[in-house]
């Protein structure tokens, strides 16, 4: 049977040509590979069946490459499942999870992730500030922005490790959301922002006062006791800064970012990584730069840095000279040595501070800077001191040299009991490099050391 078909009937002088998919409720990525049409003017006398394939035939072909995209989307997601095995179900089956957030919630409660609702930036994502309509609330959104593994395991570290702890000065956790390789933490929102903001603003902008500086130093000195001491592990923060300190309304101190955060078992005293040491410049532990462990200790000194620039109101480091650094600490410890402690104080106070309390304060956060990480006070005895109940261990007036054994990195075949190297030697050799640029002859650690 043959049938004429004249085309000028079937379709319009200017016609469109698509392609149209249904995909239920769930949302679905497909793509077009490819596209290529070619519409020519038939002569007369054209046989009727070529026509009639030509009708058939481009529709067809239409049919096929969207179902070979239908296809290559499905492959895809197969090997996605592969590479992410069931995290969701991972996710619901940790104790205490929290709510699990719609992706299309997260997204109309941050404007599509707006850059004006940006309220920070770190290693591992962006903050966005967002308001949740069905409840009027608001949230912080925390979305993860690195390479696929690596963002996947930060962000299960940081869940299963804040979805369990409960504490006044650790910013709440409400949930996460998971979809389409999209990793979500939905956070309490905190009024006041972060630490950083208010002690490092600009000079027209009214600076932090006294009561709510000591408050914030005793809150996080609170939140770190609980995490090294009171929970049912050890958690070691690992990245102690004042960016990630935030405020409520009342300016309590939320520890937050637990990132880096990493639970050991009690009858183990540090945690380690091949890929280096994490954390930031100012914050880091001398030690950690030739162990490359993270300890109890390692995160007291982070919280000595803290301390120094709640109350100088100063960055814990600056750049001095050739490729060096001069640390905030350094300097502190000199005007103790000339009985000019007070004199760290910040300058935007005036006299509107408690001598005593900021006495405390500084000989305190010297003493958890102590090179040494031995003699770094414990949090029972820093929350004790933060109270007024004991006194501040005595600081010497000269910065004490850092040590460090060499005893492990000497073959075992050798007699390494007695093997130290002071820092303030002169020693050279490839490896890992640590700089510390001291004043007026206090020993540093200046110095290249083998590792």
């Amino acid at each position: 049977m043959t049938a004429s078909l004249d085309m000028s009937k079937v379709v319009n002088q200017n016609s469109y040509f698509g392609f149209a998919a249904s995909t239920g409720d769930n949302a679905e990525l497909n793509c077009v590979l490819g596209w290529n049409m070619t519409v020519e003017e038939l002569p007369q006398g054209t046989p009727a069946g070529l026509v009639i394939g030509l009708a058939v035939g481009i529709p067809a072909a239409a049919l096929a490459l969207a179902g070979a995209a239908a296809l290559g989307v499905w492959a895809w997601r197969r090997r996605a499942a592969a590479r992410d095995p069931n995290i969701v179900g991972t996710l619901k089956s940790l104790p205490g999870m929290p709510r699990e957030f719609k992706f299309k919630d997260l997204k109309m409660a941050t404007g599509n992730f707006d850059e004006g609702n940006k309220l920070g930036q770190g290693g591992f994502g962006v903050v966005y500030k967002g308001v949740l309509a069905a409840e009027n609330r608001q949230v912080a959104v925390k979305k993860f922005s690195r390479d696929e593994l690596k963002s996947k395991d930060d962000f299960l570290a940081e869940l299963t490790i804040i979805n369990r702890l409960r504490h006044r000065h650790l910013v709440p956790l409400l949930g996460w959301c998971h979809q389409n390789g999209m990793l979500l933490l939905v956070y309490e929102y905190m009024p006041n922002g972060s630490l950083d903001g208010h002690i490092f603003c600009s000079p027209e902008r009214q600076t932090l006062e006294w009561s709510h500086r000591y408050k914030i130093v005793a809150g996080v000195a609170s939140a770190l006791h609980y995490l090294h001491d009171e929970f049912d592990q050890k958690v070691l923060h690992r990245d102690l800064k004042a960016s990630n300190i935030m405020l409520d309304s009342n300016f309590n101190a939320r520890l937050g970012d637990f990132g880096l955060a990493r639970a050991i078992d009690n009858e183990k005293n540090s945690y380690a990584e091949l890929d280096g040491v994490p954390g930031t410049v100012g914050y880091i532990a001398p030690e950690c730069l030739h162990t490359g462990k993270a300890t109890r200790e390692s995160d007291i000194f982070g919280f000595g840095a803290v301390i120094l620039e709640v109350v100088c109101g100063q960055r814990p480091w600056r750049r001095a000279g050739f490729d060096g650094f001069q640390f905030l600490a350094d300097w502190v410890w000199s005007l103790h040595r000339d009985g000019l402690i007070l004199e760290a104080v910040d300058g935007r106070l005036g006299r509107d501070y408690a001598v005593e309390e900021a006495r405390r304060l500084l000989l305190l956060g010297l003493a958890c800077s102590h090179p040494i990480a031995a003699e770094r006070p414990k949090t029972p005895a820093i929350v004790q001191i933060l109270s007024g109940s004991v006194d501040v261990p005595r600081v010497p007036p000269f910065k004490p040299a850092f040590v460090w054994p060499l005893a492990s990195l000497v073959s075992e075949d050798k007699d390494t009991t007695d093997v130290t190297l002071m820092a303030s030697s002169s020693r050279s050799g490839s490896g890992r490099t640590s700089r510390y640029v001291s004043k007026e002859g206090d020993a540093g650690y200046n110095n290249s050391l083998p590792v």
